[in-house]
């Protein structure tokens, strides 16, 4: 008779392989972490690129703005007018095989729960057999039993679609960011788009170019951000971000709280009226919305520019979340679970914040480790050490040179 397997013993999952995740691989390899064994990497796309692989054609890499480079190896070379998901697609796959991080995909994470002890023998991963102290990380190749989780599943997975009345009464075609598939669809069409950020504007000055007449709405006026943004601008903008992780409240984009900037493009729509702002409707017909003082306006399509909504629904049997409806965080460390990370969440969410989100947390987790470890040598009468490597990543000095190399 077959006996069934228990949970994978191992010292830190990470879930995700975006910018967040990788990084995060990176750092835990510098602190002497070796994949597959003392770690695992999770990602349930298909193939590398994070969040990036599922971006529209027409944004070409050219168009990125702010792509930051992965710790330890440039994106050089590539051409502005090939598709992002081809770029950094290729980048991400050619950074997991130089640093040998053996991603696991396509992984779903279902869950992750509270471990519920063990016999407390050791292990082939060189930690203890017991599941107590451990979290449980239901997957789909299995179930693993890790001593730490550094969650980095972003938000691409959790389209937020706002509700309207008579919303399903649409005959049209409705259809959010997630699964916007570039402007030549809508030749000929009329094509309102809701949503005041990055990709709103986007998609709206692509889809003007061949549809027969587009409209764009936003709950609040656009704040359009003149000059330049400098470190000292940017700090500003996480630190606003930040505090709200802090008060446990849900995370914010750092784009909603610097504005949009004005470039070349921005200016050429404005001067045509492409981005001529009306307020949000108050209700959705049959053939397009309408507001309380009786204007509407017919179109063919609706475009969904709303933003996304942290990717964290496997977390909920840890019970992590505030009053607030957020995950309340200290650096990337969630107040409520010490051996629980999350990067690429809120104040980390850009491709630089996430880099340095990823340093942070295996720092914190390496440090994690060893106090445990040392507290079980303390147990049996053995000397601890130090850990060099893990304080050189907590130094935000000796940190950034160490990202640079």
């Amino acid at each position: 008779m077959a006996v069934a397997e228990g949970p994978k013993p191992v010292d830190v999952v990470v879930i995700g392989a975006g910018q967040a995740g990788l990084s995060a691989a990176f750092h835990l390899r510098r602190t002497g972490l070796e994949p597959d064994r003392d770690f695992v990497v999770l990602d349930h796309a298909p193939r590398p690129g994070g969040a990036w692989q599922f971006r529209w054609p027409s944004l070409t890499y050219g168009k990125v703005h702010g792509m930051h480079a992965l710790p330890g190896m440039e994106l050089t070379g590539a051409d502005p007018a090939r598709p992002s998901s081809e770029v950094i697609g290729a980048y991400f796959d050619s950074y997991e095989q130089t640093f040998d991080l053996r991603i696991h995909r396509p992984v779903d994470v279902t869950a992750v729960r509270e471990g519920d002890g063990g016999d407390g023998g050791r292990d082939g991963f060189g930690g203890r057999d017991s599941e107590a102290g451990r979290l449980l990380v239901e997957t789909s190749e299995g179930t693993y039993a890790t001593r730490a989780l550094i969650n980095a599943t972003g938000t691409w997975d959790r389209p937020f679609w706002p509700r309207y009345p008579g919303q399903e009464t649409f005959r049209g075609r409705q259809l959010h960011t997630v699964g916007y598939p570039g402007p030549a669809e809508f030749a000929g069409k009329r094509v309102l788009v809701v949503g005041g950020g990055a990709s709103g504007t986007q998609h709206l000055m692509e889809i003007a170019d061949v549809a027969a007449e587009t409209f764009w709405v936003t709950r609040r006026e656009p704040v359009w951000r003149e000059g330049p943004f400098g470190e000292m601008e940017g700090r500003a903008a996480v630190a606003l971000v930040e505090e709200r992780v802090r008060q446990g409240l849900p995370p914010k984009s750092v784009v909603s709280v610097t504005g949009l900037p004005l470039n070349d493009a921005i200016r050429a729509a404005r001067a045509r009226g492409i981005l001529d702002r009306l307020p949000m409707f108050d209700r959705i017909t049959p053939t397009g919305v309408a507001w309380d003082d009786g204007r509407t306006v017919d179109v063919d399509v609706i475009l969904w520019a709303t933003g996304f909504r942290a990717a964290i629904d496997h977390l909920t049997p840890l019970r992590l979340r505030e009053p607030g409806g957020g995950i309340r965080v200290e650096g990337t460390r969630a107040v409520r679970d010490e051996r629980v990370h999350l990067v690429g969440y809120g104040p980390s969410a850009s491709t630089i914040g996430a880099n340095r989100a990823g340093r942070a947390a295996a720092a914190d987790i390496r440090r994690l480790l060893r106090r445990e470890e040392a507290a079980a040598a303390t147990a049996n009468g053995t000397a601890s050490v130090a850990d060099p490597v893990a304080a050189s990543l907590a130094d935000p000095v000796a940190a950034s040179v160490a990202a640079a190399v």
